[in-house]
């Protein structure tokens, strides 16, 4: 490490984010390798540390001879303080090595908040944050996440677009980087070729144009480029690349454990939730497969806790003999077995009896609404009775707490669906003290509420967000409406939802927007401490944008949205069919009990492994 590292490190905070050296990194000789690649993660070192997708990928790029990948995070306003102030320019974790000098620089784009990071951390790496002034072929910056979904407010910045999944699409882009290299091809002529790669978005090679209301007129592919992008998907898990072994981190993360994929994808089709239709078809891992990840994870990391990582891990095909091979192995070394994300309609008794001896926290459960009318409307498919059935099971089993998520501001919601959420709290703390053989101390509710933020590729997305307003007098409503103190509740900012909203469903003039808003001084947007409202007003104010234009507008069916020219298998014709039933309070049926047509199945050469789990249930 560069000794003018080792000297600031005394005077930051945590100074091991910063160091590597972790067991299980991955250490080259530089000058054998003809792609180095930068990973950057746009927040704190415990959040990217915890990032299932950065492991893939990290694992996946440094198992080729040819590449090295290495780790770089945000750092912490006190060693950016320090990194200025010494001209330290970001460099990766594993060789100290500023990522100015390496082939290919990747951002992991999860969550809106983090793009002024992005920025900042493109100038501490003593780059230009804009594409267009980059010139030279390397380093190529490049970024994917579920935000590349509408990627046009980072379009400026970023050379180009993952949409999808990311395991084969990087391969692609890295043979493809090697052999423009070698024949001494321009960035320009590099991006053109790429822009051929399956789900690969090239964003300079797109012209918009604006009709006079502000709303898009056209977008236009130049230079040869495909008219509409289509995400890449990986169709068979099994054979996919899958890490054997995680870097273990220094100090404590925000999942200090062993992650696991059991399978990609959701059969629920709830109306506001983006991981849904960004990850159509379902695809399940065999439960043999999940078992020696999880095996080989543990036994090269030293973790005792597996969480079984999926959009709704009680939705797996397979769960029971999944368990039943993990807990052969665990239960002996003392391995905790964790499930998040369990769905309120199927979390059979068994299920609790199997998890109860090794769950250590809490169990939690998304509701979302607080009426059967509500939860018709985004498609919930959960009815009050399984809601305190579950409660039930769960306190039979020795829980004595739950924790149930809800949202506020959904589409055509009424005070009386905000004091709904109350009731069921104060029905659920009255099904434990009605439960027999509950545990004897107090029981307890906790209530986590986010602010409904519509998404791109959702049946919402021309839907508008509630203001802030609005938001407030939700909540205020919801603490009056509370019957006991042992129901504690959690909120969401409504102007931190109110950014995400803008950012979420943005066009290309909020580029400016962002950059405004980082030269201001925002960083690290996702943190309390560091989030400035009248920061990211002014830069609002400064370039003549209206939020409430992108957040608190109903969009017509017609308009041509930011993302228009991009594709995620889903039909626009099905999204809007959606959204229809939706104001009418109608529902449709999971894809295991009919399939409803939304088009992803076009995407797996008409396969639909939705249908496939409905089979396989028949067969088991």
């Amino acid at each position: 490490m560069d000794k003018n590292i080792e000297k600031i490190l005394l005077k930051v905070e945590k100074p091991a984010r910063y160091t590597g050296g972790e067991l299980n990194e991955v250490i080259k000789d530089k000058s054998q390798v003809d792609i180095r690649y930068a990973f950057c993660f746009p927040d704190s070192y415990e959040i990217g540390m915890s990032n299932l997708g950065m492991k893939i990928l990290y694992s996946l790029i440094n198992s080729r001879p040819d590449a090295w990948c290495e780790r770089v995070f945000a750092p912490w306003p006190d060693m950016e303080k320090q990194m200025r102030e010494n001209s330290i320019p970001l460099y990766g974790l594993e060789s100290g090595d500023p990522i100015k000098d390496f082939d290919a620089i990747g951002f992991s784009l999860g969550y809106e908040l983090c793009y002024t990071n992005v920025l900042n951390m493109l100038d501490l790496a003593g780059l230009k944050v804009r594409s267009k002034d980059r010139t030279s072929l390397t380093p190529i910056v490049m970024a994917g996440g579920a935000c590349a979904c509408d990627p046009e407010p980072m379009s400026e910045f970023i050379d180009l677009f993952q949409l999808g999944d990311g395991e084969e699409m990087m391969n692609d882009i890295i043979d493809l980087l090697k052999e423009s290299k070698k024949e001494g091809l321009s960035k320009k002529e590099f991006l053109k070729k790429a822009s051929h790669i399956p789900g690969v978005y090239v964003p300079s090679l797109y012209h918009v144009e604006y009709n006079d209301d502000r709303t898009i007129k056209s977008i236009t592919a130049e230079d040869g480029a495909p008219e509409k992008v289509t995400k890449r998907i990986v169709s068979d898990l099994d054979t996919m690349f899958s890490p054997k072994k995680f870097v273990v981190p220094s100090i404590e993360t925000v999942m200090d454990r062993t992650t696991v994929e059991v399978f990609r994808g959701c059969t629920r089709g709830c109306r506001f939730c983006q991981a849904c239709f960004l990850n159509r078809p379902v695809r399940d891992k065999s439960p043999d497969t999940v078992n020696k990840d999880a095996k080989s994870i543990c036994d090269t990391s030293g973790y005792d806790e597996i969480s079984l990582c999926s959009l709704s891990s009680s939705d797996y095909t397979y769960i029971q003999p999944l368990l039943t091979e993990l807990f052969s192995w665990a239960e002996k070394e003392k391995i905790n077995i964790t499930l998040p994300s369990l769905r309120v309609d199927n979390f059979p008794p068994e299920l609790a009896e199997k998890i109860k001896s090794v769950r250590r926290t809490g169990l939690t459960f998304a509701c979302e609404a607080g009426t059967q009318r509500l939860r018709d409307v985004i498609n919930k498919n959960v009815t009050e009775e399984e809601i305190l059935g579950t409660a039930s099971e769960a306190f039979k089993n020795g829980w004595s707490s739950v924790k149930l998520y809800f949202m506020l501001g959904l589409p055509t919601e009424t005070d009386e669906d905000v004091k709904g959420i109350a009731r069921i709290g104060a029905d659920i703390l009255d099904t434990y003290y009605n439960t027999e053989g509950r545990p004897k101390k107090a029981g307890h509710v906790n209530i986590s509420l986010t602010s409904f933020v519509p998404k791109a590729f959702t049946p919402f997305q021309w839907e508008m967000q509630a203001t802030t307003e609005e938001l407030a007098h939700k909540q205020k409503l919801l603490l009056e409406s509370l019957t006991s103190k042992k129901i504690t509740v959690n909120f969401s900012d409504p102007e931190v939802s109110l950014l995400e909203g803008v950012l979420s469903r943005g066009d290309r003039r909020l580029c400016e927007v962002i950059y405004s808003a980082w030269k201001s001084g925002c960083v690290f947007d996702s943190w309390n401490e560091y989030f400035s409202w009248e920061k990211w007003k002014d830069a609002f104010g400064k370039n003549g944008i209206d939020p409430s234009f992108y957040a608190n507008r109903k969009r017509e069916y017609t308009e041509v949205l930011p993302w228009s020219h991009l594709s995620y298998g889903i039909s626009p014709e099905y999204l809007e069919k959606e959204d229809k039933k939706a104001h009418r309070a109608e529902t449709t049926p999971e894809c295991r009990i009919k399939c409803a047509g939304c088009g992803a199945n076009k995407l797996n050469g008409g396969k639909c492994d939705g249908n496939d789990h409905l089979r396989a249930k028949k067969l088991s």
